[in-house]
């Protein structure tokens, strides 16, 4: 057992504090000092109020630069059990019925017309465009399935179709599950709902845009990945900057709300100069939300990832990359919600990180945490309830389960008490920056200090670096370690020692 550390001051915008007027370092703002404090606590989470700035710290990046999960969700998926089953999901599903809260739904299609050497996602990579009619076949199975466990009627709050490739289903194909989705559930029409595709510009031209408007959705993520043409030819993604050009424009004029670009660091031939063009474009266009991944080079788990030439950034570069996307991104407004999220400043997401009210999930950052995330499709994770479930990762297993009569759960797992207390507090982490250890308590039953003693102690040598800061109300993420959150994250994950995690990609 560990005495808490006392390692930080109070906040400097408390009331009694003699700077008050300059800068919380836990927040960025500014007011006369007089900002509300939740619970009384010197930990600054007053409401609107963004997390610290980024100090981009190449020496403390480098010695932290551990491999680490992504926390979309806790237990992470590498703690997915196979005697977890479509019985324990149909427990979970019956208590969520009884609460008729709204819901979130996640369709996966798997499928890509052409493969990208860089993807890490579960795909299947076909020409063939008949594939899909089977696949769609029982994508109607399983939703009209899922909402008989879950209960039909409920109101659809979010959705997001990912892949592989959403758009490789045609437009009619699509507009058949919208209408089994809104017949199933309650699909809102207001705009007032999240409702996002993935698309692939190459394949889904201005056309297809005002198509995917009218059937509901609201909100569109672009693969972009990086403009440089040498760079689009080593990753086998070919896709001119006219062609991104004329789908952002098909989208603003039909009245998307948000549009979100994926770029990706760390690919073959990229330097700083050179991505410095993708983001001089990328700015001059101006999406609402912005996706920039490390690119993780795995190549015992992914083959294509072998056919990347040896050209490939190194630690130094790829951290000078990274320094050069965050300089840029923040002096052209937008806002740094955490991990490789970029948004505008009245973007919802930016919104919801000031307001306190940030969620991630499986998809990343989220607006709607009070929501159960229903999967459907082959792979697809969903969250119900106290547990996580997935679906079989192969398309036989996928459709061998479906054609039997039950849903295609393989895998989950079942959260117990310290499960959700560290949910929540790596919730609190990755979306927040910052922890009141009375409101986790309270949330709880717990006395924070005494459950989490010898975590504490282990965040004395991340206080001494400056990552964090800590005191006897809460924890800080300093601006020198909010892109090490993880890192802090992993602290208070139980998991973290197991062989399955050295799986995961370095955190940098």
């Amino acid at each position: 057992m560990h005495s808490i550390p006392i390692l930080s001051t109070p906040c400097a915008n408390a009331p009694d504090d003699p700077q008050a007027g300059k800068p919380c370092p836990g927040c960025t703002s500014h007011g006369s000092g007089k900002a509300k404090h939740a619970h009384g606590t010197s930990t600054c989470q007053s409401r609107g109020a963004s997390p610290a700035p980024i100090q981009f710290d190449a020496r403390l990046l480098g010695r932290y630069d551990v491999n680490g999960p992504r926390y979309t969700s806790y237990p992470t998926a590498l703690q997915f059990r196979d005697d977890f089953g479509a019985s324990d999901y149909a427990r979970a599903a019956a208590q969520s019925k009884r609460t008729g809260k709204p819901i979130s739904l996640y369709l996966h299609v798997p499928f890509c017309d052409t493969v990208c050497f860089y993807c890490a996602c579960t795909k299947i990579v076909t020409n063939n465009r008949a594939h899909a009619d089977a696949y769609v076949a029982r994508l109607h199975t399983e939703i009209a399935r899922q909402a008989s466990l879950l209960g039909a009627g409920r109101t659809l709050a979010q959705m997001h179709w990912g892949g592989g490739t959403p758009t490789f289903l045609s437009l009619e194909q699509i507009a058949s599950l919208i209408d089994a989705i809104d017949r199933q559930f309650v699909m809102v029409h207001d705009d007032s709902a999240e409702y996002s595709i993935e698309i692939d510009p190459r394949s889904a031209g201005p056309a297809s845009i005002r198509a995917l408007r009218a059937l509901g959705f609201n909100r569109l993520s672009i693969g972009v990945q990086d403009f440089d043409p040498r760079v689009q030819e080593a990753i086998h993604r070919v896709q001119p900057r006219a062609l991104v050009e004329a789908t952002l424009e098909a989208a603003r004029e039909c009245g998307f709300k948000s549009v979100n670009f994926d770029l990706i660091y760390g690919l073959p031939h990229q330097t700083t100069a050179s991505f410095s063009n993708t983001l001089d474009a990328v700015i001059e266009m101006a999406p609402e939300r912005l996706s920039v991944f490390s690119y993780a080079h795995l190549p015992q788990q992914f083959k294509m990832q072998r056919c990347l030439p040896d050209s490939l950034p190194d630690g130094p570069q790829k951290l000078a990359l990274l320094q050069t996307i965050i300089a840029r991104l923040t002096d052209a407004g937008y806002v740094y919600i955490g991990m490789d999220h970029f948004a505008r400043p009245d973007d919802e997401l930016a919104l919801a990180q000031a307001a306190g009210t940030l969620h991630r999930n499986f998809q990343g950052y989220s607006t709607r945490a009070d929501c159960d995330l229903v999967g459907v499709g082959m792979s697809a994770i969903g969250r119900i309830g106290d547990s996580y479930a997935q679906n079989a990762k192969t398309l036989k297993a996928y459709y061998e389960a479906i054609d039997a009569g039950a849903l295609a759960i393989a895998r989950g797992v079942q959260l117990d008490e310290d499960d959700h207390v560290r949910r929540d507090v790596i919730s609190r982490l990755m979306c927040h920056m910052s922890l009141d250890f009375g409101a986790v308590g309270q949330a709880h039953g717990i006395d924070f200090v005494s459950y989490f003693a010898d975590e504490l102690g282990e965040l004395v040598d991340l206080a001494d670096d400056g990552l964090v800061a800590v005191d006897a109300q809460g924890l800080r993420v300093l601006p020198a370690g909010r892109l090490l959150v993880r890192v802090v994250a992993q602290v208070f994950d139980r998991y973290r020692r197991s062989a399955a995690n050295a799986r995961c990609a370095k955190v940098m």
